[in-house]
Parts: C-alpha cells; sequence; structure tokens
C-alpha cells in the first residue's frame, strides 16, 4: 500500500474549534498557551504561538471545525489530491486561512474536516514557551472505520494499535511524517476530539510549562506520566469548553519499524500511574 500522506511529509499545523463563546476561549488560548490573539470577524477569533495557531469559531462547544495539516512540498500536497480522489473521495474548499492558495479538505468517516495545504509562513516576532502543534487526536464510535480512511485511503501509516480483548480495535495511531502519530483515534461512546497535543520537545519545557499552568492556577487534569505508544511523556488541561489539551515531550521518532499491538490496559496509557481509560 502506497503511503502517500506519510511520503508527503504532513504535519498538524493548526487547529479549529467551535465555541458558544469563541472570544472567551480565544483569550483563554492566548494566556494559558501564549498566544496573541486577533478577532478577524464577528465570528472568528485567531491566536498565533511559535509554531502554534487555534482558531476560535463561533459555534456549538467542543465541536471541531476543522484541522490543517502542512505538506512539506507541491509534490506531496498534489499526491495526496490525487490519492483522495482516486479513492472516490469528496474534495471540499479548505476553510484555513493559513495554507495557500490550492489547499483542499475532506471529511473522514465521522464528518471531521481535515485540510491539506501548504502553509503561509509565519510571520517574525512571536515569543514563548516552545511548543509547536504536535497531533490531534478523535473519540469515534468507530475506530476501524478510522484506520480504513486515514491508513487504506489517505495513506497515513500506522504506528501501533491498542487492542480490546476480543481483538477489536481501542486505539489507532497513524502517522504522517517521522513522529510516531499525526492523528489517532480511541474507541469512545461518542464522537469528536479526545484531544490535541502541543510538542515541548524535552523534559524540562514540560516542567516549564506546568510552573506557567501553576501561575495562572490552572490545575493539571492528568499527569506527569508516560504513554506505551509513542513513549511520550504528557501533561494534560482543560480549556472552558472542556476540551483537552495535552503537552508532550519526547514522542517517539519512527523511521522503520512493524506496527505494534498493545492491550488495551491502564499501563499502556500511562506507564507510571493513573490512566484515564476512553473504552
Amino acid at each position: 500500500m502506497t503511503l502517500t500522506a506519510l511520503r508527503a511529509n504532513a504535519y498538524l499545523h493548526h487547529v479549529a474549534f467551535e465555541s458558544d463563546n469563541p472570544e472567551k476561549l480565544a483569550q483563554f488560548y492566548s494566556q494559558t498557551m501564549q498566544m496573541k490573539v486577533e478577532k478577524t470577524s464577528s465570528d472568528e477569533w485567531r491566536c498565533e504561538g511559535p509554531n502554534r495557531r487555534f482558531v476560535a469559531l463561533k459555534g456549538t462547544s467542543r465541536q471541531l471545525a476543522y484541522a490543517g495539516l502542512a505538506c512539506s512540498d507541491q509534490d506531496g500536497l498534489d499526491g495526496l489530491l490525487a490519492r483522495a480522489k482516486d479513492e472516490g473521495i469528496e474534495i471540499e474548499k479548505s476553510p484555513s486561512p493559513y495554507f495557500r492558495d490550492g489547499a483542499f479538505a475532506v471529511r473522514d468517516p465521522d464528518g471531521n474536516l481535515i485540510c491539506f495545504g501548504l502553509a503561509i509562513a509565519q510571520a517574525d516576532g512571536f515569543t514563548g514557551i516552545h511548543g509547536p502543534t504536535q497531533h490531534l487526536t478523535f473519540a469515534s464510535l468507530d475506530v476501524e472505520a478510522f484506520s480504513e480512511f486515514y491508513h487504506g485511503k489517505l495513506g497515513f501509516s500506522i504506528s501501533d494499535r491498542v487492542l480490546h480483548k476480543d481483538g477489536k480495535l481501542a486505539t489507532c495511531f497513524t502517522r504522517s511524517n517521522h513522529e510516531h502519530h499525526t492523528i489517532a483515534c480511541f474507541k469512545s461512546d461518542r464522537q469528536g476530539v479526545d484531544h490535541h497535543s502541543y510538542e515541548a520537545g524535552q523534559w524540562d519545557t514540560i516542567r516549564d510549562w506546568a510552573d506557567h499552568f501553576a501561575d495562572l492556577d490552572i490545575l493539571l487534569m492528568w499527569g506527569p506520566g508516560r504513554h506505551g505508544p509513542g513513549n511520550n511523556l504528557f501533561i494534560f488541561i482543560e480549556d472552558p469548553d472542556k476540551n483537552w489539551i495535552e503537552v508532550s515531550a519526547e514522542l517517539e521518532i519512527i523511521h522503520d519499524r512493524p506496527v505494534k499491538d498493545w492491550p488495551q490496559d491502564p499501563r499502556t496509557l500511562n506507564r507510571w500511574g493513573r490512566a484515564i481509560l476512553r473504552s
């Protein structure tokens, strides 16, 4: 199977969430995730920090509006578009303000809108703790359909799977670059986003983020811990709409290895202690 998305070297560039109070949500990300905020219309606020971007739109809280995956070059983007068309996937116009002309969007089986494009270069002058946008994880009733779409139709590579005792998928981790996962999915009793993540780079930077959250009187909802799949260190907080935000460090870099299957077990999710099991 051709790993088209992996060959495109796509990475999570930004996310956009709906909210019944998008201004409040944007101000939270501005302060908490150290981003500059700009109101661009009556219904849209854009937040930008160093290599991280978040858009808040008027709508239903805890609903993903879209996610933007940037490709490394035009050939990669063209290859993804051709692959999507060959697979019979409906092509939609990209709503992303951060991509050049020629971007496109597709919807996965749960209706999540995923945009692919070439990134507009970020202006200078952004400061803050290291933390580029890193990965997006969904909750779904059907992880098998998720795997078939992202791996089978778009050519993401599967890194790891977590299996229930009956062999059915509990979690699927897929990647479109050298990092362990770009988009993943947990089996759940709901559909939507489980969390999105920012890359701290190393353990000391997670400490700096945790100190920053403490200064803002924001409690960690989970962590510090270490995941099994991906081997990354993590902490989690919640935004005002109850969206989960992860700050992650030392995510596994994959060059070439077989897919690993893990048991659905608390130690798989957190080798250090308490785990939040979705199913």
